[in-house]
């Protein structure tokens, strides 16, 4: 241990999470040259490569990912001890941070993180960017998001996933729908109606999967590429939508709709917040990621409709 300083723990965990020695330049403040010679070194002491270079970055080697836990513990645990006057103060200071949401994460989670900053944190604003799954982790790692809320589950060692809640999928459909009346939709009537669905790069793929499963595709009568379209389309017409609880709630309380129990069982779905590494935020990010936490970590629906013995997993 004479030899090795602990300042080349931080490379390494940051070359970890990052995968790139430039995002880990920059979050040093240091220059590239400086992060490489500092590789070099965690090389000879390690006797192992740590990490090779491929099209996705850097990949850490299996002797990277035994090191990572501990010398990742390590650093927290040092840098719990050392930045208790190195706070965020959401009261007194100012901070931007960009969040990636998708149409309903604008639609449902943003007025509350804003209404909740807005008495917590006044000197705080958000620049709110549209999610893309497939790069969002990729924006995060580079350093152009603080954070984003994703249904899909992304399983990678450079960021970390935090659940918010578990939700069900129900049918949406216009409040006078001249055929659906009652509080669920049976097999029959679903195969009957025509639907409107959502395509696109926001991640919720189960209501188009539902379709397909029960072979009802062909009852498409609208294929769109965002949810928050779905009020204005299904109040003024018979289509009937798959959405998530949630989002109907909000839906039905400012448009002329309600929800209905579909009439078999459907995956619940979980969403969650995802930022980097605790180790590679700034204070105002620790900050931000549990002020997200703590707001967006509640059940939002009410429990409109009630189970039944066919209904939904919770």
């Amino acid at each position: 241990m004479s030899s090795f300083d602990l300042n080349l723990a931080r490379v390494f965990v940051l070359l970890y999470e990052t995968g790139s020695v430039t995002a880990t330049a920059e979050t040093l403040h240091v220059t590239q040259p400086t992060v490489s010679y500092s590789l070099a070194k965690l090389r000879r002491h390690f006797d192992d490569d740590l990490f090779r270079r491929t099209g996705r970055g850097l990949t850490p080697t299996a002797g990277a990912r035994r090191l990572y836990e501990p010398l990742q513990r390590a650093l927290a645990d040092i840098d719990g001890a050392i930045r208790q006057g190195d706070d965020f103060d959401p009261a007194t200071m100012a901070g931007r941070f960009t969040l990636a949401l998708s149409d309903l994460g604008e639609v449902t989670f943003l007025p509350r993180l804003v209404a909740a900053a807005r008495e917590r944190a006044p000197r705080v604003s958000f620049t709110i960017r549209a999610l893309d799954v497939d790069d969002a982790e990729g924006q995060l790692r580079r350093g152009e998001l603080d954070a984003f809320v994703a249904t899909p589950v992304m399983t990678s060692h450079r960021t970390v996933r935090i659940p918010l809640f578990h939700e069900r999928y129900v049918g949406m459909v216009a409040a006078d729908h001249p055929r659906i009346h009652g509080p669920s939709v049976t097999p029959a009537e679903l195969a009957a109606e025509h639907h409107a669905t959502v395509y696109g790069p926001s991640g919720h793929v189960v209501p188009r999967s539902v379709l397909a499963a029960h072979g009802l595709l062909d009852r498409v009568a609208v294929d769109a590429t965002r949810f928050s379209m779905l009020p204005y389309l299904l109040e003024r017409t018979d289509l009937i939508a798959i959405v998530p609880e949630y989002v109907g709630e909000v839906f039905t309380a400012s448009h002329r709709l309600r929800l209905v129990r579909l009439p078999f069982e459907t995956e619940p779905i979980e969403v969650a917040l995802y930022a980097r590494h605790e180790a590679s935020r700034s204070p105002s990010q620790r900050w931000l990621v549990q002020f997200m936490a703590d707001v967006l970590g509640e059940r939002v629906s009410q429990a409109q409709l009630p189970p039944t013995d066919g209904g939904f997993r919770t």
